[in-house]
């Protein structure tokens, strides 16, 4: 389809022709144009969130839950800069995202313009790609090639910065059909030759382990099913990353949780001593491997991902795959198969047995023996009080996100929506809105904490506009919990600065914005509480008081291997200090 257009009206068109059924932003001078075309059509739904901020986390929470390109349009100067921190967040955690800014007229670029900001050059380090558009009969193309750019390869934000004066020019629209990119082109093929070889070593393997990560969730819902009949067919151990949990059930006996900082004592002591190790989309990221030098030492590593310069970048392997998660797990299994490979049974019982010794340590474990809510007790419980229900998850950043990763279970990809790589405290209320406005019958929660929240506390309002019923979980512990846990371990219980007071009435707050508020301080009435909660037919800020000086744990401390973990039933006072001590000497 080629017709003449303004440019205004190509995005319109564009977003239509793409697929898109939900936008989120805010409007300003410089996409004003574009805004009246938006007024003049009904089939994309805009979202006005209350700062752009929050339209850029909606749309990661967006494109989590449904695997589709998350939007954003929003307009110059503050308007982009504030979405400098969602881009940044997407970069960092492979979220597919289209990012349209205005911009000042093209003749006033470069002149300090009211509202003007560079926004190709602010943000070139935090995207995949942008582009400043000066010509009218660039746009579509450029459009069409944003939308691809975000969601092939490995996935990631775009921006398309468009000035006033292309807004209103008059130009040749071209439908997405006719736009290929030249030179952008990621391999999805595994080599069938490396392939072969890590087969041929996994058939071989006496201690085997997946290590999943959020690349085997990006490549869609085949390469989570493909992860599981492997996993099956093999027998073999899986764990995972924060970003990949999901991808494999968390009921499944062959799951050995997250592992990482705060994995479990199974997962992060079968990573240490495991012979062969298959990473299948993760990025061995600092917070999984810890201390390098001692990172599985006497393990063969395979390393499966689409981004080339992942391969042997923080970890050197043995054999590094180029391609889709989905299209070389299904070359894998096709190898295993026509091979007649057997995995060694007597290796594998064996390495079984020396896991359930470490599963017996029961790292996880609590006890919830008064009134006071244990926060742990607070996410389990949550948990299984939605168990059977359709629902999608969203966290802040703290300790509440850990004990959420920790204790809330997930059988099915795309339902855990959390800042894993940039760690963005107010990213969870926005992202539950996103997931909600994808999923309008669905059960959509943020865990969040007290200080996490009142970073994007704003968008309440949206969900309350937008009649979006999504549920705030608060763990209020009047701390920032996890500055806090820092503090105690590694600063000599200097507490600096990170004791929240002047929180707000949260209840009072929910109901100033038109929301509904609740409170829970005693064990003994949580479920009643949650189930209320969950049954409410609008937005909820649930503020679940719990104890004020829980710590995280599992956890390894700064400076130790994988099998020197510290757990909540050996923190005495002489374990921390000598961690502390440790700690100390290794980040000198």
């Amino acid at each position: 389809m080629t017709r003449q257009m303004t440019g205004a009206e190509m995005v319109v068109q564009a977003l239509i022709d793409q697929g898109v059924e939900h936008l989120f932003g805010y409007p300003g001078g410089s996409v004003l144009p574009i805004y009246d075309e938006l007024f003049q059509q009904d089939k994309v739904q805009h979202i006005l969130v209350r700062q752009e901020g929050g339209a850029g986390h909606s749309a990661e929470g967006y494109a989590r839950s449904t695997g589709k390109v998350g939007v954003v349009l929003v307009t110059s100067g503050p308007g982009a800069t504030n979405m400098v921190t969602p881009l940044a967040d997407a970069l960092m955690d492979s979220i597919p995202m289209v990012c349209i800014t205005g911009q000042v007229a093209t003749h006033l670029i470069g002149s300090d313009a009211f509202q003007e900001a560079d926004t190709v050059g602010i943000t070139r380090p935090c995207t995949k790609h942008n582009w400043l558009v000066k010509d009218v009969n660039d746009l579509a193309r450029i459009l069409h090639e944003a939308f691809y750019v975000a969601r092939s390869g490995r996935p990631g934000p775009v921006v398309v910065d468009i000035p006033k004066d292309v807004q209103f020019a008059t130009g040749t629209y071209q439908g997405p059909a006719l736009v290929e990119h030249k030179t952008y082109r990621p391999r999805v093929e595994g080599d069938q030759a490396a392939i072969l070889a890590a087969v041929e070593m996994i058939a071989k393997a006496k201690k085997p382990l997946f290590y999943t990560g959020g690349g085997v969730i990006n490549s869609g819902p085949e390469a989570s099913a493909l992860l599981r009949e492997l996993a099956h067919l093999t027998g073999f151990p899986v764990t995972s990353t924060l970003m990949g949990l999901g991808a494999f059930p968390a009921t499944d006996k062959q799951w050995l949780g997250m592992l990482g900082m705060h994995g479990t004592y199974e997962a992060n002591n079968a990573m240490h001593d495991c012979d062969v190790m298959i990473n299948v989309g993760a990025r061995f990221d600092d917070r999984i491997t810890g201390r390098l030098d001692a990172f599985s030492p006497g393990s063969k590593k395979i390393h499966i991902d689409i981004d080339p310069s992942s391969i042997n970048k923080n970890v050197r392997v043995d054999i590094g795959i180029v391609g889709d998660v989905a299209h070389v797990l299904k070359a894998m299994l096709a190898a295993w198969k026509s091979a007649g490979h057997k995995p060694d049974k007597a290796g594998l019982k064996s390495w079984w047995s020396e896991i359930d010794g470490w599963r017996a340590r029961n790292s996880l474990g609590f006890r919830q023996n008064s009134e006071t809510i244990l926060p742990q007790y607070a996410i389990r419980t949550l948990y299984e009080r939605t168990l059977g229900k359709d629902v999608y998850i969203s966290t802040e950043v703290g300790q509440h996100q850990m004990w959420a990763a920790q204790y809330f279970g997930f059988d099915e990809p795309n339902r855990w929506m959390t800042s894993g790589g940039l760690g963005t405290m107010g990213y969870g209320l926005p992202a539950a809105i996103g997931a909600q406005a994808a999923h309008r019958d669905a059960l959509c929660i943020d865990i969040a904490g007290d200080a996490s929240i009142l970073m994007n506390i704003q968008e309440l309002s949206t969900a309350i506009q937008h009649e979006l019923p999504v549920k705030v979980f608060i763990l209020n512990n009047q701390y920032m919990g996890m500055v806090r846990q820092w503090q105690q371990l590694l600063h000599g219980n200097r507490l600096s600065h990170s004791y929240t007071d002047s929180l707000p009435d949260f209840v009072k707050l929910a109901e100033a914005y038109g929301a509904i508020g609740m409170r829970c301080e005693k064990a003994s009435e949580l479920e009643g509480a949650i189930d209320a909660m969950i049954a409410a037919p609008g937005p909820v800020l649930f503020d679940c008081r719990v104890a004020n000086l829980a710590n995280c744990f599992p956890m390894i401390p700064s400076g130790k291997a994988h099998n020197e973990m510290l757990l909540a039933a050996d923190a005495t006072d002489e374990v921390i200090a000598n961690a502390i001590d440790a700690a100390g000497k290794a980040l000198v």
